[in-house]
């Protein structure tokens, strides 16, 4: 069966083209707003927003989980429950492989076919939806469609077809009075067909109707050409005449091609293309985009070594041959050929010129350039002009005036080729690198399905590693799929067993590096080095010990040879067996007596580290004076001056906002991290101090459990005197704190006030101790540490630092009933956050002053204070407390007698907990479900979450394991 969504008219899921019933117009709203971010996870804030805008009823949060079990019922019905997914942020559609005309719409734009694309449309599109988004997304998406018919227009106008799209021109621009490009094309086609005084007329109506409606004047172009009509300058009859010859060449093959005939006796019929493999797979998208291509004369294809782009050059002219009767043509320029030099264009041009049958060719190289455009100015050849170096090495290849195309493969991009189109080809998706892998192999990786996806993972999914791959197991027939699974695991073999004795992966990309400058080389080896997945200029510029302008510079040559990968701006990675390569090449390169081994800067850029630790220790250190600087924009009162900090090797250019903090954290926490694991011991203490507020906000335990401890391992390694171990052990307490785990977050807080005389650091341990205590409710014990953490806070100076134990102190007072002191301590925290401007501060104290205030029995004033720490924790991107704020909403909400609402705020506070893995809050929001069901009378839905909240408590040892216990008993 297959399904298809349209939204390019009424919302429809249709399955064999017949639309599926029983989709309400609030479902199909809710169904619309995802397919229209297929892909994104979309939380249930935005969805609620998209819906209803300002204008959200109370039951927003049930209204969206109804549509979504609606939805899923009908997609399930057609077998399509695949396309609506949960994640922990939210929802996703995934409509493959479904259709989607969206999607069609796209790629149909891009590939040319803009009057396929435009067919896509039945009506204004979202034309049944009534939502908050829908009106600005219905424009964004007419406004793709005009764009679409301005491109169609304009390839009408560029063909010569004035006369044919009048019509259509006048129809579009009475629907678009007020769309210049749209008017513009209508008064240019006015004028190609001799009707110039209604060009003008039409050049006027829209200059009057934009003054009067917008009080403005059309843009400069327009104006230019309604002058050029006025003066029926030249430059727009000679396009109304090559439009003629092309006129005339088409009514000439319509009223028969005898002539035509008598001309192609006189050519010589050459075909020159190789072999057409049969186990081709994929790259559908791109065979159509060639496929498709009727304008431009040359398309150079480019992509790495292995990439597959001779491959799909040869489909792509098999399959468009029958348009090229002169000729289809093939030459190897052998630009990455191992142990061959280039092709020298003057061979080239004589090798072409022979496979058209020519026997008298000149000798110099431009004669033969002229000969070779005259031939195909007068032939419809196809030629594939493989391996090129770059630009200059075909420039003397290029056509005149031609209908031929050629197909130009490259290795490196070729942007200097003015009017060639260029498509990139990326490694095969999952389903055609199975799809290639199963056509050679056969019935074994049928068999194996899941040894078939760790063969292609360790290929990179790169077409010449799969085929290598496949053609050792297809002449091993005592091999499995899951033996040479094996084999391809160890990372430090991986390229040895991706060869044959004809060919290899490694001798692949040796060639392409071998090509490069010596800095670009250098570049290549040391981004092998680097731990982390990807990286951006200036972390590059650190690790080479360049500038970064010429680090930038470095990166994007080798992205032009294909050497790089980019998958977002600003952002370089390696492909994991290039990267491999390099890291060879990096050791290969390390000198005999392990010394540094390189020479000063020069043009050549910093010092050839080998396979030394100098360009790692540099990394670190431009991560660790980045990450100072990125969460103190964010945590002004958490990184604290540290003695010994290691100096800045490099510049490190400041964070300008908050936002561009969080970014760069979230994109280089990986980095930073891998980097710690696997790289020099340097700086990591003074690293794990900077992130640990960033990593503890925002819920990277994991991470910090990691960062942390290396950072104890390393002092312990240098001894207690050389670097302290005090601070780890503080930060690794109170991280298995925030998890949950207890006994370890008490064992090491315990080690961290035997180990360290900071008043900082053992506030910070004590504060561990007390927290621990608390959700013990060993009150009293809690109260004391707290007490001893307070003191030393204060002996510190450390004002930010007594603002959090202030608050902490006063849950302990309200959980022994003094909540007259327990509302003096918090309203002192309260007041010294924000005397400091310590949102963080601000956001915990109001969020305890809602638990005390919901305790006194004042629910509704709990609700206040609890929804400004949700929405100050919100602001920050801190999920983790984020879902403490809802949980403490959820249960004020349940003390007034709102059940459903509670079920709302827990539910929301249950998705973030589990994004996070905030133990304790999971556990805190399925009690506070439990409760709420059991107030609707869902006894079943009441038990299924209590029994959730026992065990997780049951794992965390505290108290309220009894409380739910007695709760399902008595339910």
């Amino acid at each position: 069966m297959q399904i298809r969504f349209t939204l390019l008219g009424p919302v429809q899921v249709l399955a064999d083209g017949d639309a599926v019933g029983g989709i309400a117009p609030r479902h199909r709203a809710v169904l619309a707003y995802l397919l229209l971010n297929a892909g994104r996870v979309i939380s249930m804030e935005k969805l609620i927003d998209a819906v209803w805008g300002h204008d959200r009823p109370d039951t927003a949060r049930s209204q969206i989980h109804a549509a979504i079990t609606a939805l899923r019922r009908a997609l399930r019905g057609v077998g399509a429950d695949h396309v609506l997914g949960t994640r922990p942020g939210g929802y996703v559609a995934l409509p493959a492989p479904c259709g989607l005309d969206v999607q069609d719409f796209t790629e149909l734009v891009a590939a040319g076919r803009f009057r396929d694309a435009l067919e896509l449309w039945n009506g204004d599109a979202l034309a049944d939806v009534q939502a908050a988004y829908a009106q600005g997304a219905r424009a964004l998406l007419d406004d793709r469609r005009l764009t679409a018919v301005e491109r169609l227009m304009q390839a009408e106008l560029d063909a010569g077809r004035h006369s044919r799209v009048l019509d259509e021109l006048a129809g579009h621009v009475a629907a678009q009075p007020l769309r210049e490009r749209l008017v513009g094309q209508l008064v240019l086609a006015l004028h190609r067909s001799g009707r110039q005084a209604d060009a003008l007329s039409a050049a006027r109506s829209y200059r009057t109707a934009l003054a009067e409606e917008q009080g403005l004047d059309p843009g400069r172009a327009f104006a230019e050409l309604e002058q050029a009509v006025l003066t029926d300058a030249p430059a727009l009859r000679v396009t109304a005449e090559l439009a003629a010859e092309d006129q005339n060449r088409d009514q000439a093959e319509d009223e028969g091609k005898g002539k035509g005939k008598d001309r192609d006796r006189d050519r010589v019929r050459s075909d020159f293309l190789p072999y057409d493999l049969p186990d081709f797979a994929g790259r559908t998208a791109e065979l159509d985009r060639l496929v498709a291509e009727r304008r431009n004369t040359v398309v150079t294809i480019d992509g790495m070594a292995g990439i597959g782009k001779t491959t799909l050059a040869v489909r792509a002219a098999h399959r468009l041959a029958d348009r090229f009767p002169d000729g289809r043509l093939f030459i190897d320029l052998r630009a990455h050929t191992a142990g061959r030099d280039p092709l020298p264009a003057s061979a080239a041009l004589e090798i072409l010129l022979r496979q058209l049958g020519l026997t008298d060719i000149p000798t110099a190289e431009s004669e033969r350039s002229a000969l070779w455009r005259a031939e195909l100015a007068r032939r419809r050849v196809i030629a594939v002009l493989d391996n090129a170096a770059d630009d200059e090495h075909v420039r003397p290849l290029l056509p005149g005036v031609s209908d031929s195309l050629l197909l130009i493969t490259s290795r490196r991009r070729l942007t200097g080729l003015d009017g060639a189109h260029a498509l990139s080809v990326e490694v095969l998706p999952s389903r055609d690198a199975v799809a290639l892998f199963e056509s050679i192999v056969g019935e074994r990786a049928a068999a194996e399905p899941e040894a078939v996806h760790e063969v292609l993972e360790a290929c990179g999914y790169l077409p010449l590693a799969i085929r290598i791959s496949a053609a050792r197991l297809q002449h091993r027939p005592r091999w499995t799929v899951s033996y040479l699974a094996g084999r391809l695991h160890d990372e430090r073999r991986r390229l040895a067993e991706l060869a044959t004795s004809e060919r290899s992966v490694a001798a692949a990309f040796t060639v392409s590096y071998e090509q490069l400058g010596t800095a670009e080389q250098r570049m290549f080896r040391l981004l092998g080095l680097a731990p982390g997945q990807d990286i951006e200029p200036h972390a590059a510029a650190a690790l080479a010990d360049v500038p970064v302008f010429e680090a930038e510079g470095l990166l994007e040559g080798l992205l032009d040879a294909h050497m790089l990968l980019q998958r977002e701006p600003g952002r370089y990675t390696l492909h994991d067996l290039l990267r491999e390569h390099a890291r060879s090449l990096a050791e290969a390169e390390r000198p005999a007596d392990g010394t540094d081994g390189g020479t000063d800067g020069g043009t050549d850029g910093g010092t050839d580290d080998g396979a030394d630790d100098g360009a790692l220790m540099r990394l670190l250190l431009h991560y660790l004076h980045r990450s100072r600087s990125a969460v103190r924009r964010l945590f002004p009162h958490s990184v604290p001056d540290r003695p010994n900090m290691p100096p800045q090797i490099t510049p490190v250019e400041p964070i300008g906002g908050t936002a561009e903090a969080v970014d760069w954290l979230d994109a280089e926490r990986a980095n930073i991290i891998a980097t710690v694991v696997h790289g020099p011991e340097v700086c990591i203490s003074h690293l794990a101090v900077a992130l640990s507020p960033y990593l503890d906000r925002r819920a990277h335990h994991d991470d910090a459990l990691t960062l942390h401890g290396i950072a104890l391992q390393r002092s312990r390694a240098l001894g207690e005197r050389a670097m302290p171990p005090g601070r780890a052990l503080a930060d690794l307490s109170w991280t298995h704190w925030r998890r949950g785990d207890y006994e370890q977050a008490e064992d090491f807080a315990r080690q961290a006030l035997a180990a360290c005389e900071d008043p900082h650091e053992r506030s910070l341990a004590l504060n561990a101790l007390g927290n621990v205590a608390w959700r013990r409710r060993e009150s009293a014990e809690a109260e004391r540490r707290l007490k001893e953490a307070l003191d030393l806070t204060r002996i510190a100076g450390d004002r930010a630092r007594e603002g959090f134990v202030l608050a902490d102190l006063g849950m302990i007072l309200v959980q022994t009933g003094r909540h007259e002191e327990a509302r003096r301590h918090l309203d002192l925290a309260l007041a010294l956050h924000r005397k400091e401007g310590d949102r963080l501060g601000e956001a915990r104290v109001l969020n305890h002053l809602g638990s005390a205030l919901r305790n006194q029995g004042r629910a509704e004033e709990a609700m206040a204070r609890h929804r400004r720490a949700g929405e100050l924790y919100r602001a920050m991107g801190n999920g983790s407390d984020e879902a403490s704020a809802l949980n403490g909403l959820g249960e004020a909400t349940l003390a007034l007698g709102d059940p459903a609402r509670a079920i709302d705020e827990h539910t929301a506070a249950l998705a973030l907990a589990d994004a996070v893995r905030n133990r304790p809050e999971q556990a805190r929001a399925h009690d506070g479900l439990a409760r709420a069901h059991l107030g609707l009378g869902q006894d079943d839905r009441a038990h299924e979450h209590g029994r959730a909240a026992l065990g997780i408590y049951e794992e965390l040892g505290v108290p309220e394991t009894d409380e739910v216990r007695a709760f399902l008993g008595g339910a």
